[in-house]
């Protein structure tokens, strides 16, 4: 995702965390390939990594699952909030892989069991390395264009966020609520579509888009879908309006905090693996909450979501194929096969210019649905490593 520092163009140092074993041996020469790939075991109440530390290049964690309950893996920066990297949704049993090219420094990674709360986290080096990433002049114009697109994109789609939002909560706080409900999921579409920049913060997206389902004990509720609930409460038990000073309390903290994200995008840069990750990171929020319906409980807009989500990682891929093509050209002809028939399967639920409700799904067509992204997941977990490679 994405992070208020630049990192390095394609030479990055990977990253790794140790709850568990630590290594005090510095690797070299050779040695160092071999150092970049490092094991995690996410366990119930564990996360057990294979080594304290890694030289500078292309870090390879492959993440075990386990535990009994789905988690995540995190390479955060040293403050604990910013997010380098992350993957999501590793259920029991099973193993998925994390690339990414991270620059010399200090680290944290951590397990999510349960995918909730702060995780278990541990110190991680990045030591210097000696080893010289060469690329050609041909390959840094396609990386500096890449890099280059996919910032004006990120930073158009926070201005309309920031202008939608403004206008949404205008309306919210005059009491339209048709009208308010109306532009909600319009609103949302632009944070879905850079969602994995957003989540970045650590500290703004749960202020922002936190579900209630998904609030530890304890824990303050505000942002989006706060406000979705009051909109749409018919889903709700016993519920209770929002007064008017409630609305304008959580409103105008929205719209502050939409300001803060936008203000914090202007200063991002973006490397090739955050942007390849990025793809691959707004497919899993498609498989983690769009198909399933869980993001959207009150109002049931998912496919507006599901959509902007689709967006968001077919430009991210956009920008990558060009050097994905030179690289691997059979797995860029597969992801763009595969986003095609995916957006096939979301045109035909198209209502005007919106969607079906999620409600009005029927369950074979959301096991289609599934069923695509499952196929584009596959593949596009192998975009960073091939782009890097």
């Amino acid at each position: 995702m994405k992070r208020t520092t630049s990192l390095c163009l394609l030479l990055s140092l990977p990253v790794l965390a140790a709850c568990g074993t630590e290594s005090t041996k510095q690797p070299t020469g050779g040695d160092e390939a071999a150092a970049r790939t490092v094991a995690v075991d996410s366990g119930d109440d564990a996360c057990d990594v294979s080594t304290a530390e890694a030289p500078a290049g292309t870090l390879t964690f492959n993440v075990k699952n386990s535990g009994s309950d789905v988690t995540e893996f995190y390479l955060l920066a040293e403050d604990g909030l910013q997010i380098i990297a992350e993957i999501e949704n590793i259920g029991p049993q099973s193993t998925k892989t994390l690339t990414v090219s991270a620059p010399e420094g200090s680290y944290l990674t951590a397990c999510k069991p349960g995918m909730t709360g702060d995780g278990i986290r541990a110190d991680f080096t990045v030591t210097e390395s000696d080893e010289e990433v060469v690329v050609s002049a041909d390959d840094q114009e396609l990386i500096e264009t890449a890099q280059a697109n996919y910032a004006a994109y990120v930073e158009d789609q926070s201005a309309q966020l920031l202008e939608q939002t403004t206008e949404f909560v205008r309306l919210y706080l005059a009491g339209d609520d048709d009208a308010a409900r109306a532009l909600y999921p319009v609103a949302r579409t632009h944070w879905e579509r850079i969602e994995t920049v957003a989540e970045s913060f650590g500290d703004l997206d749960p202020k922002m888009d936190a579900r209630e389902a998904d609030l530890a004990e304890g824990e303050k509720w505000t942002g989006w879908h706060l406000i979705e609930k009051d909109l749409w409460p018919a889903r709700a038990e016993n519920y209770t309006p929002l007064t008017s000073a409630e609305r304008a309390t959580f409103a105008n903290d929205l719209l502050a905090n939409t300001q803060v994200l936008d203000d914090r995008i202007q200063e991002l840069t973006y490397t090739i693996d955050q942007i390849a990750n990025g793809s691959r990171g707004l497919l899993e929020e498609v498989a983690n909450g769009k198909v399933t319906g869980e993001e959207e409980f009150w109002s049931r807009t998912d496919l507006w979501d599901f959509q902007a989500n689709v967006d968001g990682a077919k430009v991210a891929f956009g920008g990558v194929k060009p050097i994905l093509d030179s690289k691997d050209p059979e797995l860029s002809a597969q992801l763009t096969e595969r986003f095609d028939a995916l957006q096939v399967l979301l045109d035909e639920q198209r209502v005007g210019e919106g969607f079906k409700y999620y409600d009005e799904l029927t369950p074979e067509e959301i096991k289609a649905l599934a069923d695509a992204v499952n196929a584009l997941s596959e593949p596009l977990s192998n975009l960073t490593a091939a782009v890097l490679g």
